[in-house]
């Protein structure tokens, strides 16, 4: 049996959460001073750089954003049957010193962010690291919290979310699937 979706955020609903989380991200660090995006790929990246246009648009500054890739930091590497296809990381900027805004799109067990910053370190110590996720599914494995979310969304170990956004999938939303039935 097809698994059944439900949408949980439509497109308005997307934009207005990223629209309120960038001014969150400003209120909470007065400003740009200092501050750079990390997009872990790869919805991570679409969700950032619509981060770095909002902020454009409120403060006038362009903001560094970089781009993460962790496949090669997974802790279930080992486990997996499949090579990984690394598309590589990209952070033209030195990350020390700087706040660090890492962004994703869902924040499930937590061993993405974990990864994310294991590669981080990697290329310098931050003055500090937040995280942007546009969904908080809960089901937490490690002791993560993200900074600022844009939807706190109470699912089931088995449901499955999906981000969809414009850039990759032709459509802005966020759906819950139900597991398919065995």
């Amino acid at each position: 049996m097809a698994s059944a979706e439900r949408i949980v955020m439509d497109a308005q609903a997307v934009e207005r959460a990223l629209t309120r989380v960038a001014h969150e991200v400003l209120e909470h660090n007065k400003g740009t001073d200092g501050l750079v995006l990390v997009g872990i790929r790869s919805r991570g990246v679409y969700i950032a750089e619509r981060l770095r246009n909002k902020i454009r648009a409120i403060e006038g500054v362009e903001l560094p954003m970089g781009i993460m890739d962790i496949t090669l930091y997974r802790d279930d590497l080992s486990r997996s049957k499949q090579r990984p296809e690394v598309k590589g990381t990209q952070i033209p900027f030195a990350v020390d010193d700087k706040r660090v805004v890492l962004v994703d799109d869902v924040l499930f067990t937590g061993r993405t962010i974990r990864a994310a910053l294991d590669a981080l370190m990697d290329f310098g110590r931050p003055l500090n690291v937040q995280l942007v996720v546009l969904v908080d599914r809960g089901h937490r494995e490690l002791p993560i919290r993200a900074d600022y979310v844009g939807k706190n969304l109470p699912t089931a170990v088995s449901e499955s979310v999906h981000v969809r956004l414009q850039e990759s999938d032709g459509c802005d939303e966020v759906v819950i699937a139900r597991a398919e039935e065995r």
